[in-house]
C-alpha cells in the first residue's frame, strides 16, 4: 500500500510515563493498571534508566500482548530527572501523567482526569497546567489530607502553605509546559526533587484539585528515590530549599515554620557540599531570606554534624 494513503493515528490525549530502574518485580502494577483503564486514549512510555534486571524482557512481552501503545526507550543510568526530561521530549500526548514503577492507579483514573480537564472552559484552559488528585496506600488508607473542596481551582503553593494540604498527590501536567520547565541535568544519578518543577509551574499556572483518590502509593520500606543518605541528596536539596527561600517568601505569613525548616535543610545541604558560609549567605536573596537562614543555621549544622557521625557514607 502506498504510505501516502495510510491514515496516521491521531496522537493520544495522555502519555503515561514511567521511569524504571531495576523494578521488573513491581512494574507489572503499572501494566495491569493501564490494561484496566476505562479511557483508552493514551500511550505508555517507559524510559529504562539503565536497568540490569529483566525489565526489557517484561516490556517486550507486554508489547506483544497489549491493545494500547507501549513505547520502550533505554538509556544509561543517569537518574530519574534525566529520564523524566527524555520522557517529556518523546511524549506524543498533550497531557503527561507520571506513574512510578512501583505504583498503581484506579481503572477510571484517566477517564476522571479527562472529564475534569474538559470541564474547564476551553477559553480558560491556557491558564491551567493540569489536574491533581489524592492517593491511598495499598491498604486503602489516605496518604495525606483532603483538599478544602471536592473540586477546587488553585495552585500548588497556595494548597501547601495556605490550606496546609500535605501528603502524596498525583496528576498530570500539560506536556507543552513541561517542555518549558525541564529538570536541571547538571548532575547525574542524584535525586532532584520534583517539587522544584511543580513549584515553578504553580507560580504561573492554576491546577484543578479533586478529592478523588486515583493512585495507589505502595508503602514498602525505603523508597529508591528518597531512601538515600542526606549527603547523596544534598545537591537537589540545596536547589529546592534555596528556591523556597528565594521565590516563595510571599507565603511566609501562612507557614513560618515551614520556611524555617527549609532554611535549616538548605544549610544542612550546603554543609554536605562543603559550601562555605559566605557563599551560603550570598545565594539567599533579601534581608528576610538571610534572616531565616541565620536563625536556622545552628539547626542545619546540628543535623549535618549528627548525621555524618551516625549515618553511612554519602
Amino acid at each position: 500500500m502506498d504510505p501516502a494513503l495510510v491514515t496516521p493515528h491521531p496522537p493520544p490525549t495522555f502519555t503515561v510515563f514511567t521511569s524504571a530502574y531495576n523494578r521488573s518485580h513491581t512494574l507489572h502494577r503499572v501494566h495491569e493498571s493501564l490494561r484496566q483503564q476505562t479511557c483508552r486514549d493514551f500511550e505508555w512510555l517507559i524510559v529504562d534508566d539503565g536497568s540490569t534486571d529483566d525489565t526489557q524482557q517484561c516490556v517486550e512481552t507486554w508489547q506483544r500482548q497489549a491493545d494500547f501503545p507501549i513505547r520502550y526507550l533505554r538509556q544509561e543510568n543517569q537518574g530519574k530527572h534525566v529520564a523524566f526530561n527524555r520522557g517529556v521530549r518523546e511524549a506524543r500526548g498533550d497531557l503527561f501523567v507520571s506513574l512510578d514503577s512501583d505504583d498503581a492507579c484506579a481503572p477510571a483514573a484517566l477517564q476522571t482526569f479527562k472529564a475534569h480537564w474538559e470541564a474547564i472552559p476551553p477559553s480558560q484552559r491556557h491558564r491551567f497546567s493540569g489536574v491533581t488528585c489524592l492517593c491511598v496506600d495499598q491498604f486503602g488508607r489516605p496518604v495525606g489530607n483532603r483538599f478544602p473542596k471536592d473540586v477546587m481551582d488553585s495552585d500548588g503553593l497556595e494548597i501547601r502553605y495556605r490550606y496546609k494540604v500535605s501528603g502524596e498527590q498525583w496528576g498530570f501536567h500539560r506536556t507543552d509546559l513541561l517542555r518549558q520547565f525541564p529538570f536541571p541535568e547538571v548532575v547525574k544519578r542524584r535525586y532532584i526533587p520534583e517539587g522544584l518543577i511543580w513549584a515553578r509551574l504553580a507560580r504561573l499556572y492554576k491546577t484543578r484539585f479533586i478529592n478523588d483518590a486515583l493512585r495507589t502509593y505502595f508503602v514498602e520500606g525505603p523508597s529508591m528515590v528518597h531512601g538515600g543518605t542526606p549527603g547523596r541528596n544534598a545537591f537537589g536539596g540545596r536547589m529546592y530549599h534555596l528556591m523556597v527561600l528565594n521565590e516563595e517568601r510571599d507565603f511566609l505569613r501562612h507557614a513560618p515554620l515551614a520556611f524555617l525548616r527549609s532554611a535549616a535543610l538548605y544549610a544542612r545541604s550546603c554543609f554536605y557540599l562543603a559550601r562555605p558560609l559566605p557563599a551560603q549567605a550570598a545565594d539567599v536573596e533579601g534581608l528576610l531570606g538571610k534572616a531565616l537562614w541565620v536563625l536556622a543555621l545552628p539547626v542545619g549544622f546540628g543535623l549535618y554534624w549528627w548525621e555524618t557521625r551516625h549515618s553511612g557514607p554519602a
